[in-house]
């Protein structure tokens, strides 16, 4: 049988690789075949192509084939065929590539650094626009500055916190609805002073029938300065006279009490701001009605929404104390509110938050000096008094003359010393 041209031999194999001359053929290297010469065997490799060539300044090791050099390996050192088998992470962060079309396996440090990077971000360029823009809204009309003779400041920080009847804003619909009548003008409703300091809050109301003297002053608006003349009247006529500035001088002149900053909130702002955060859950004692105000209400737990609220606080006919009842009634909600307002589900909350601030600051005067966080912080004290941190009470009083109430003026005396002191408040007052 004829071999194949070019191929000789017999079947033990002896002749084959020849030419078609009968010569023997030179062996021919196999890139992909690694050739290990053993010992006694020296190898004579050919020449590499110049992409292939040993770097200039690498150290000349042993040949063991074309694969040992530097940037090239075909996998068939290690028994791997094209990207197949291990391999150390990258310095990119990815795992090994294998060639098949697999994606990188991401790196989840990096990403959740960065997620959290750019929420922080959000959250702070929100936070510090949403101040300002709140603080821009406060209306700094109360000029304490006009107010003479003032008492030296104590320990502590003292807000005078007014509810005035004021309609700025209401329309006659709203009138009608919030029973607040249409006076013009606008006069105090209530007064509190609150004490915010190191051994927590001391809220004191001061009723609007207190008998005080008026002392000299000079006019908001005037300029002109009114000697004292011995004149008494009701706590509230003196706001109906000049204002913040003369209710401001009368309190510290009658009280002795440095007075730091005034926060005065009128109808319309008190009821919107009670309906922006979904009503005010109070547990009312006993049931009672007023038709003055529009109150009526029944014993036991109960949400009270803005038009309730404005009710519950201006209450004084139903009551045997009057103004002295309804004081307590405005301590009691009022911390209540501030409870309910200061909480995460409102401050974290865009859709109660801006609406809730909205409503408060726009119909909300405050002294020139007064910053938003300021208000802050009479907020956080006013919730303290519902958290049993602090102390809710009347102006200690021993009497009443001509139908105003008259204070007791050594309790007060001894009341005025402790909070400039910054000292824990053991007087008691009237209930």
């Amino acid at each position: 049988m004829n071999e194949p041209n070019g191929w000789s031999g017999d079947q033990n194999g002896y002749g084959y690789g020849r030419g078609s001359s009968g010569d023997p053929e030179g062996a021919r290297a196999m890139r992909q075949v690694r050739r290990d010469g053993g010992a006694g065997y020296p190898r004579s490799e050919p020449p590499l192509p110049p992409q292939m060539s040993p770097r200039r300044g690498a150290v000349p090791q042993q040949s063991q084939g074309y694969n040992d050099y530097d940037d090239y390996d075909s996998g068939y050192n290690t028994g791997q065929v094209y990207g197949g088998g291990g391999g150390g992470r990258g310095d990119d962060g990815y795992g090994p590539y294998d060639g098949g079309g697999a994606r990188p396996r991401p790196r989840w440090g990096r990403r959740i650094k960065w997620t959290l990077i750019t929420l922080v971000t959000v959250l702070l360029v929100a936070s510090v626009a949403t101040y300002f823009w709140a603080d821009g809204k406060l209306r700094r009309q109360a000029d304490l500055s006009k107010v003479i003779d003032r008492p030296a400041a104590g320990d502590g920080t003292n807000y005078l916190i007014v509810g005035s009847d004021s309609r700025e804003g209401m329309s006659k619909a709203d009138e009608q609805k919030l029973h607040t009548g249409s006076a013009e003008g606008k006069r105090t409703d209530s007064m509190m002073i609150l004490h915010d300091g190191s051994n927590g809050p001391t809220l004191i109301s001061l009723p609007r029938d207190s008998d005080v003297e008026i002392p000299s002053y000079v006019g908001a608006e005037s300029g002109k300065k009114y000697p004292a003349t011995g004149r008494h009247t009701k706590l509230n006529a003196a706001y109906a006279e000049d204002g913040p500035t003369l209710l401001v001088r009368t309190i510290e002149a009658n009280t002795h009490l440095h007075i730091d900053h005034y926060v005065e909130i009128g109808f319309s702002g008190f009821a919107n701001i009670v309906d922006a955060i979904g009503g005010v859950e109070l547990d009312i004692p006993k049931p009672f009605k007023d038709k003055w105000s529009g109150a009526d209400f029944q014993a036991g737990k109960q949400t009270l929404n803005g038009q309730q609220a404005l009710a519950f606080v201006r209450t004084r006919h139903a009551f045997a104390g009057s103004d002295l009842d309804r004081t307590k009634n405005q301590q009691k909600f009022l911390a209540a509110l501030a409870s309910q307002t200061a909480t995460p589900g409102t401050i974290l909350n865009p859709f109660k938050l801006y609406p809730t601030m909205g409503a408060g600051l726009d119909t909300l005067i405050v002294d020139k000096d007064m910053s938003l966080w300021d208000l802050g912080q009479m907020f956080f004290a006013m919730k303290g008094i519902t958290g049993g941190e602090g102390k809710s009470m009347n102006m200690p009083l021993s009497g009443s003359t001509g139908g105003n109430l008259v204070w007791d003026k050594a309790k007060v005396q001894q009341l005025v010393q402790q909070l400039n002191a910054d000292e824990k408040v053991t007087v008691s007052g009237n209930r």
